[in-house]
């Protein structure tokens, strides 16, 4: 594609200096391939003006740039290249989600679980659906290795296009504050845009509480979405109405979508869904009052687009678990062993506060607190496990290059209020031992914070850990011991 064509994307003033004939795209010099327009990314820690050579020297035919640089190649100067570079991807691979249905889900909680809810509600109604999230990403039924909550766009678009050159006609993206901020969806606009819920998170990135709100909030406007869908019930919901159509849900506020009868039990969760002269009645298999909320934002943005009641039901009861989502692991134990991806104060008070509902024993959290992320809700996820649990065993999550020891010290200023019992064990593969040493019958074991991930990060190296993984060797190691002692 010839790099004037690229440049004509851009709605701002771009000067183009010279003529290049474009194979591929690139925003990192390690990775440029021949004939690639590479993007001069300024960042918080470096600047990708400073690898213009780097990315030349690799065969880069043409470089984007915010300040002319002196090198011969083309050059197209912008404003921001951030923006650009999303404008121009879409661009490059021929605008995919235009030539499908897309909604986008932001959230601080539940993006991923309204995301796999939303994919099976489109998928009963006869879709070929693609999804892009935390987890992993999804083309129809072919699932692929995810490595971002929303990609960069070069990523991003080459995904959009595969999925639409599989025969996709409907995606579901999770949309992140991140995301947001750094420009990475610019140029692109959703049938739909879900708002979940706002709370404590990335304030090592933003910080701010405001900051964080109003990223989130630029989702909710008319260059990216045709029609909203709000959880009412969320004090930041008044931020995101107003500026474009939107369909309210909620269980507490008057909103267009309601819930009654919500009955939540250890199998799943059950309520009658109101929705315009609509009566849903819905027996999901996942649990939880937050789930009740992802499956009517899941439900209401599904109905809103034209799909049927009973579409939404079939689909929405079609799902059994979410990875590393209030996930309960075969153990075949007297007790039991749930993973969840709770790494913030709302998502592990939900977590606890439901789970607690059905312990006939002893509530028992794991959890620990990453590395190089918000440092202030370290305290305050202390003094919710200890105001939960009987018990909590701290443990190291991603402590990345981080000490460990002072991340643990600082969750231990809040538990230690709480005057709950609880342990330090900082290796996370022993802390998970403790625990399935020490649980009795029917008690269960809530592992927080890794949820869906298969590494640890420590000292910047990504070390295998898959949770699932661990507690079936550790059980297994534990029979072997039984049996040997007797």
């Amino acid at each position: 594609m010839k790099l004037t064509t690229l440049a004509s994307a851009l709605p701002e003033a771009a000067e183009v200096f010279g003529q290049a004939e474009i194979t591929g795209l690139s925003c990192d010099s390690r990775r440029v391939q021949p004939g690639d327009l590479y993007f001069c990314l300024p960042g918080l820690r470096v600047d990708g003006h400073s690898f213009a050579q780097a990315a030349a020297d690799k065969g880069a035919r043409a470089l984007v740039v915010e300040r002319r640089l002196p090198l011969d190649l083309p050059q197209v100067r912008v404003s921001d290249a951030r923006a650009a570079m999303s404008r121009m991807a879409q661009c490059f691979y021929g605008y995919p989600a235009r030539e499908m249905t897309g909604v986008g889900i932001t959230g601080t909680k539940g993006k991923t679980t309204t995301a796999f809810l939303v994919r099976a509600i489109a998928r009963a109604a006869g879709h070929k659906v693609g999804l892009m999230g935390t987890v992993a990403n999804f083309i129809g039924d072919k699932e692929e290795p995810s490595t971002l909550t929303t990609p960069d766009p070069i990523d991003e678009q080459a995904l959009l296009r595969r999925m639409r050159d599989a025969g996709c006609d409907f995606f579901v993206m999770e949309v992140s504050a991140h995301a947001l901020d750094l420009r990475k969806l610019v140029g692109m606009r959703f049938v739909q845009g879900v708002f979940t819920n706002f709370s404590q998170d990335h304030l090592d990135y933003f910080g701010t509480m405001e900051t964080y709100r109003r990223a989130k909030e630029k989702f909710f406007d008319p260059a990216y979405l045709e029609h909203a869908v709000v959880n009412l019930d969320d004090e930041a919901s008044s931020h995101m109405l107003g500026r474009v159509p939107a369909t309210t849900f909620g269980v507490a506020r008057p909103a267009d979508a309601y819930a009654n009868d919500i009955e939540i039990h250890e199998s799943g969760v059950s309520y009658l869904l109101s929705w315009k002269n609509e009566r849903i009645p819905l027996h999901l298999q996942i649990s939880g009052i937050f789930n009740v909320y992802n499956s009517m934002a899941a439900a209401v943005a599904c109905l809103e687009l034209g799909m049927k009641p009973e579409e939404v039901k079939a689909g929405l009861e079609s799902v059994t678990v979410v990875p590393g989502r209030i996930e309960p692991l075969p153990t075949r134990t007297p007790y039991r062993v749930i993973l969840d991806y709770a790494h913030s104060p709302a998502s592990l008070e939900n977590i606890l506060t439901t789970i607690r509902e059905f312990t006939r024993g002893r509530l028992i959290c794991l959890f620990g607190c990453g590395g190089g992320r918000d440092k202030e809700k370290r305290p305050i996820m202390g003094e919710i496990s200890g105001r939960l649990s009987d018990f909590t065993i701290l443990t190291s999550d991603n402590p990345r290059l981080e000490d460990p020891g002072e991340i643990l010290r600082q969750i231990e200023a809040g538990i230690r209020e709480t005057k709950a019992p609880y342990v330090v064990i900082e290796n996370r593969r022993q802390a998970i031992r403790y625990a399935l040493t020490h649980a009795r019958a029917g008690d269960v074991i809530v592992l927080a914070g890794k949820g869906h991930e298969t590494y640890q990060d420590v000292g910047g190296r990504k070390l295998p850990f898959d949770e699932k993984v661990v507690v079936r060797e550790l059980l297994e190691e534990l029979e072997r011991e039984g049996a040997a002692q007797a």
